[in-house]
């Protein structure tokens, strides 16, 4: 477990991403929540990837 910090670190990363996803869609920000979209799944395939 202790080599996979990395990958750890970005799926936290991912899931602080999503949190965004969900406060802009609130405030109706829907291009932004598509950016924060497109880096949560880039983050979360590096998660993947990494492990």
């Amino acid at each position: 477990m202790s080599d996979n910090w990395a990958a750890v670190g970005m799926a936290f990363i991912a899931l602080f991403l999503v949190g965004g996803i969900v406060s802009f869609i609130k405030q109706g920000l829907k291009v932004g929540a598509v950016l924060l979209a497109a880096l949560a799944a880039l983050a979360t395939t590096a998660a993947v990837l990494w492990w």
